[in-house]
């Protein structure tokens, strides 16, 4: 099979600097305009700035083996090499002086000279004009999960009533005899899925998956029936009530939670967090943060101090909690502002912008993530590894409500997350369908 030539977009590297390494024995070219935006980067304080530094490690790490202008000689049998020249004849509607330009006049030139050129970048009109000079074009597929067959943490099977009561006066089941049970094939389940067994419309048993450490096989657990309610608030559905056992469950470090818009992912999350913090005292601290993107149009830069900006970007984290700690003073004014400053005075809650997590060790807390959606895999990797010891991480987002411009529903780091730690022993997922707060948001999210 001839080889490839893959020209890379500085996007690609951006959203995964390892991005240079995945193309297997084909040529990968980095146009020097690339190099150029990266410089530019370099100095940020930030995901970009950071991802931009390492990228000119790795590429000096390879100057060290060879010359990147002429081309280096990987393990894998790919070269890395770095195009200093491009087309200088593009069609007047393109203009030279671009950069987004320049990087495309490079792939133009390797496809004149004969070479079987495919040019990856995340930037939907930068494929577009790519295609219009009869350049053949890819997104960068690498980590890329479909949202339709991503990880759901349950599902509903149907059985009999018989079925029903004898699996719940058991208590728990071993997987294989379930399987005989409800005679259906769970050969692909996964660590703490859930399942509903269902019988017509009014009978139905919720069962989790859960490994017996003593003879190191799965087993079917029933979830309590008993009444919960965590800092004032009671599951409205089974997803919620799912979420609930996971995010309660000292034994997960880390929970997942994804759908739609108004399903309760983060006011749970934010109940449950307080609940372990500020009740059971299981955790020092209740941190919240979220990727700091805007929706729409950016207002530019927000005055006063950190504490001041972060405000305007965590609106939505302040009202969930107004409302969990104005539900036990019946939104006293006066006693709600008082607690909410004792808790931030403390140290007992704390919300931080990711951008400032980098670096920082973060043992024994109960970290919460909101929209993580807008997270790249490399960076959702980075915020992970941050936690230390007893600490438990929650990622809350809505994978078709994304405001980075570079990433999309399949493409995004939280979805990615789901799909590779399906199954592992400290993780659990819920995928919300439905919303619970208010039927115009919930005819929102079904019609728009």
């Amino acid at each position: 099979m001839a080889q490839k030539t893959f020209v890379l977009d500085t996007n690609v590297l951006l959203h995964d600097p390892d991005a240079m390494f995945v193309f297997a024995d084909n040529k990968v070219v980095i146009p020097m305009t690339v190099i150029e935006e990266l410089d530019m980067l370099k100095r940020h304080n930030d995901e970009l700035g950071r991802n931009s530094r390492l990228i000119s490690r790795k590429l000096d790490f390879l100057r060290s083996k060879g010359n990147l202008i002429e081309g280096v000689k990987l393990d894998n049998g790919g070269i890395i090499k770095i195009e200093l020249d491009w087309d200088k004849e593009l069609p007047p509607y393109f203009i030279e002086d671009k950069a987004d330009h320049r990087i495309l006049a490079v792939a133009l030139k390797l496809k004149k000279e004969g070479e079987k050129v495919i040019f990856i970048t995340k930037d939907i009109n930068l494929r577009i004009k790519a295609e219009a000079l009869g350049i053949v074009t890819q997104d960068y597929e690498k980590a890329k999960v479909h949202p339709d067959t991503v990880y759901t943490g349950f599902r509903e099977i149907e059985t009999s009533q018989e079925v029903i009561d004898r699996i719940f006066s058991l208590g728990r089941i071993p997987l294989s005899d379930l399987k005989k049970q409800i005679n259906s094939d769970l050969s692909n389940v996964y660590l703490n899925e859930f399942l509903i067994l269902k019988y017509g419309k009014s009978h139905s048993l919720l069962l989790r998956i859960k490994k017996n450490n003593k003879t190191n096989t799965y087993e079917a657990e029933v979830v309590s029936s008993k009444e919960v309610n965590v800092w004032g608030l009671k599951p409205l559905n089974v997803q919620q009530r799912f979420a609930i056992e996971l995010l309660l469950d000292d034994s997960l470090n880390l929970v997942s939670l994804i759908g739609v818009a108004g399903a309760g992912k983060t006011l749970l999350s934010l109940a449950c967090g307080l609940h372990k913090v500020i009740e059971e005292k299981l955790y020092r601290r209740l941190l919240i943060s979220r990727p700091v993107v805007p929706m729409g149009r950016d207002i530019g830069y927000l005055p006063g101090s950190k504490e001041e900006k972060l405000s305007s970007w965590m609106g939505a984290i302040y009202d969930n909690l107004d409302f969990l700690i104005g539900k036990i003073y019946k939104y006293d004014s006066e006693k709600l502002q008082s607690t909410i400053n004792y808790f931030f005075d403390s140290g007992l809650i704390e919300v931080e912008a990711l951008t400032y997590l980098r670096g920082r060790s973060l043992p024994n807390q109960f970290f919460i993530i909101d929209d993580a959606q807008n997270l790249t895999p490399h960076e959702i990797k980075t915020i992970i590894s941050r936690a230390g010891e007893n600490t438990k991480i929650v990622l809350t987002g809505d994978p078709f409500q994304i405001d980075n411009p570079y990433l999309d529903a399949s493409s995004n780091g939280l979805i990615y997350l789901v799909d590779r730690f399906k199954g592992q022993e400290l993780f659990g997922h819920i995928t919300f369908t439905k919303t619970e707060r208010s039927q115009l948001a919930a005819l929102a999210a079904e019609l728009l």
